[in-house]
C-alpha cells in the first residue's frame, strides 16, 4: 500500500502575525515555520497504517527551500520519501493553483491513498484537498477520525453533531483529517529517526517537470486574489457594573440602548 501525504508548511500558531509592507500578505521575516497541525494528523494516520499494514509513506509539498525542514520532520517521524515542488513561478497560487500543482505531481506517483489535513491553519480555506480529489476524479472522504483499509476499499468515520457517520470509498481515494488532537496525537521524531531522515530520499521538482507553466498556476493563473489584509481591531476593555441586581440590569439596558445601540 502506498500513501502520499500532502503537507503544508505554515507559521507557528504562537507566532505574532504582522502585515507586510504591501498590505496584501504577512511579514514572513522572523517567523518560525511548522507543519500545519491537521497535516500532521494526516502524517500520523499514514504512519499508523505503515505500522499495521506495511504501507509506504511519501510526503508531497510545494513551496520554497525552507519547506524541506518540514518534510524532513515528517521523514524523521517515519515517512519514507519526500517530494518538494519548488518553483518561484508557483508563488501567489490560489487554492485551485495549489491543487493543480499537487495533482500534477501526484500524476507521476504510485499511490493507493492520499492523506491531508482538511484545512491549513494559515489561510483556513478547506479547499485544496477537495480540489485535488476533483481534479484527479478520486473519491473524497472528509474529516476522518478513524480509518480502515481492506479489500480495495477505505472506510472512515467522521463526526456529525452528537454522533458519527461511516463513509466508504474505493481505492484510490483521498482522505482528509480533522478531529481532536487526542485522536491523531502525532508521534515525536526519535533521535534515530532524525538521523535516518538525513539519508532518506527527497526529490525537488519544478513546474516544467510537471508539465505546468506560470500561466497555469501562481499569481498569473490565480482566480482569487488578496486585495488587502488588516489586523482585527483591538478589543476595548470591559466594564464592571456596580450596585444591586436591579440597578445593574437597568444600567445594562441603558448602555445597550444608548452606547452599544444594539437594542
Amino acid at each position: 500500500m502506498n500513501i502520499v501525504v500532502l503537507l503544508k508548511q505554515v507559521p507557528d500558531t504562537e507566532t505574532k502575525i504582522r502585515i507586510g509592507a504591501g498590505g496584501k500578505s504577512i511579514d514572513t521575516s522572523d517567523i518560525k515555520w511548522i507543519i500545519s497541525p491537521y497535516d500532521e494528523y494526516a502524517v500520523e494516520a499514514a504512519l499508523r497504517l505503515q505500522d499495521s499494514a506495511g504501507a509506504k509513506v511519501t510526503i508531497l509539498s510545494m513551496g520554497p527551500e525552507r519547506v524541506v525542514e518540514s518534510i524532513r520532520t515528517a521523514l524523521a517521524m517515519g515517512a519514507d520519501h519526500g517530494v518538494l515542488v519548488d518553483d518561484p513561478a508557483s508563488e501567489g497560487s490560489d487554492g485551485l493553483g495549489k491543487a493543480k500543482v499537487l495533482a500534477a505531481a501526484l500524476g507521476s506517483m504510485d499511490f493507493d491513498l492520499i492523506f491531508c489535513g482538511h484545512r491549513a491553519v494559515d489561510d483556513d480555506e478547506n479547499q485544496v484537498g477537495i480540489m485535488v480529489a476533483e481534479l484527479m476524479s478520486l473519491p473524497h472522504l472528509g474529516l476522518a477520525v478513524s480509518i480502515e483499509v481492506a479489500d480495495g476499499k477505505v472506510t472512515i468515520q467522521r463526526p456529525i453533531e452528537g454522533a458519527k457517520v461511516t463513509l466508504e470509498g474505493t481505492l484510490p481515494a483521498l482522505v482528509t483529517f480533522g478531529g481532536a488532537h487526542a485522536i491523531w496525537n502525532p508521534r515525536y521524531a526519535s533521535l534515530p529517526g532524525i538521523m535516518k531522515a538525513k539519508k532518506k530520499p527527497l526529490e525537488t521538482k519544478t513546474l516544467a517537470d510537471l508539465g505546468l507553466s506560470a500561466a497555469d498556476v501562481g499569481a498569473q493563473g490565480a482566480k482569487v486574489k488578496v486585495t488587502s489584509m488588516e489586523l482585527p481591531a483591538e478589543r476595548q476593555a470591559g466594564r464592571k457594573l456596580e450596585g444591586d441586581t436591579g440597578e445593574k440590569a437597568k444600567e445594562l439596558v441603558r448602555l445597550l440602548h444608548e452606547e452599544a445601540k444594539v437594542i
